[in-house]
C-alpha cells in the first residue's frame, strides 16, 4: 500500500498534471475557433446585416478587444463555469450542459460498470475453467468470439441491438428517454467492444497468474479453490482490470458521441454534432473541454486506484 505521504505527493503531481493538460485543452479549443473563417457576430446578425450592427455586436461580444485580451477574458470565464452563449440559441451555454450533462453521465456510467463487471468476470471465468490447458474447444471458442465481436464499432452495434431489440422483439424502447429502460440499448452499444477487449487481457493475465509460484504454493497448502481464486488470484487481476478501464474510458466518450445520435439520447453527444452543423463554436468548445475534463478526472481516479493497490504501477515523481 502507498504511504499517505507519497500518496499525497503523487496526488499533487496528478493534479497538476490535469491542470496543466485541460490549460492546454481550453487553449487550443480558442485557438480552433480563431482560425475559422467569420467571427461570432457574423454569424448571429447573418449575411444581411449591415456595418453598423456587426460593429455593435462585435462591442458586445467583446471581438473588438486585442487578441490577448479575448484569450483572457476565454480563459478566465471557463475558469468560472462561463462558456458565454450559443450562437443559435442565445441561450447560456453551462445552462445547456446542466441539462444534457446528467443522461451522458449516466449512459456513460453504466457503460463502464457493463464494462468492468462483464469483462472482469468473463474474463476470469474462462481463465479459471481452461487452467492448466483443460477444456481447449472453449479457449478457442472464447478467442473467435471476443476477437470478432469485439471488432464490431459502435455505430453497427447500435443500429444491430436497436433492430433485434427495439423493432424486431420490441423489449426495449428504440429511441429518447422515455424511462430507465431507455438507456440499456445505448450502453451495451458503447461497453459491448470494451468488455469483450477487456474480457481477453484478464483471461491473459489470470492464466499468467495461475502459473504463478504462489498459486501453486496455495494449492499444494490445499487450500479451498475459490480461496485461492478469491483472494490470490483476483486482486493480481483487479490492477490489469483498472489498467484496461482507464485506458478506455475515453473510448466510452467517444462512442457515446456516436451512440447518442443512434438512439435519439439527449446527452452532450446529440449537442455536440448538432452545433457543429449549426456552427454553434461556443457549444462546441465547452463540450469539448468539459469531455476532457472527465477523461482527465476518470484517469486520475484509476491512477489513484491502482497507486493504492499496486504502489509498483506508479512512476515516480
Amino acid at each position: 500500500m502507498m504511504r499517505g505521504r507519497s500518496l499525497f505527493r503523487f496526488l499533487l503531481a496528478k493534479t497538476a498534471q490535469i491542470g496543466a493538460i485541460l490549460f492546454a485543452l481550453v487553449l487550443l479549443t480558442f485557438l480552433m475557433v480563431k482560425m475559422i473563417p467569420g467571427d461570432a457576430a457574423s454569424r448571429i446578425a447573418g449575411p444581411d446585416a449591415d456595418a453598423a450592427y456587426l460593429t455593435q455586436l462585435r462591442s458586445e461580444l467583446g471581438l473588438d478587444q486585442p487578441f490577448a485580451v479575448q484569450l483572457w477574458n476565454y480563459v478566465a470565464g471557463v475558469a468560472r463555469g462561463d462558456f458565454g452563449v450559443s450562437l443559435a440559441t442565445r441561450q447560456p451555454v453551462i445552462e445547456l450542459i446542466r441539462d444534457r450533462l446528467p443522461y451522458t453521465a449516466a449512459l456513460a456510467g453504466l457503460a463502464l460498470a457493463f464494462v468492468v463487471v462483464v469483462g472482469f468476470t468473463f474474463g476470469l471465468a474462462v481463465a479459471i475453467a481452461t487452467r492448466d490447458d483443460r477444456l481447449p474447444w472453449l479457449d478457442h471458442g472464447f478467442t473467435i468470439v471476443t476477437g470478432t465481436l469485439g471488432a464490431i464499432p459502435e455505430l453497427l452495434a447500435g443500429i444491430f441491438l436497436g433492430y433485434v431489440f427495439a423493432v424486431s422483439l420490441g423489449w426495449l424502447p428504440i429511441s429518447g428517454a422515455a424511462g430507465p429502460s431507455s438507456v440499456i440499448l445505448p450502453a451495451l452499444a458503447i461497453g459491448l467492444r470494451p468488455a469483450l477487449n477487456l474480457a481477453r487481457v484478464v483471461r491473459v493475465e489470470a492464466r499468467r497468474t495461475l502459473r504463478a509460484d504462489f498459486i501453486r504454493t496455495a494449492r499444494s497448502k490445499r487450500l479451498p479453490a475459490w480461496r485461492i481464486y478469491l483472494r490470490h488470484l483476483a486482486p493480481n487481476v483487479v490492477t490489469a482490470a483498472l489498467t484496461i478501464a482507464g485506458l478506455v474510458f475515453p473510448f466510452l466518450i467517444g462512442g457515446a458521441v456516436i451512440v447518442e445520435n443512434i438512439f435519439a439520447w439527449p446527452g452532450l453527444g446529440t449537442a455536440i454534432v448538432r452545433a457543429v452543423v449549426t456552427a454553434d463554436y461556443p457549444v462546441v468548445q465547452a463540450i469539448v473541454v468539459l469531455l476532457g475534463l472527465l477523461v482527465l478526472a476518470t484517469n486520475m481516479i484509476v491512477d489513484v486506484l491502482l497507486a493504492i493497490a499496486d504502489p509498483r504501477s506508479t512512476v515516480r515523481t
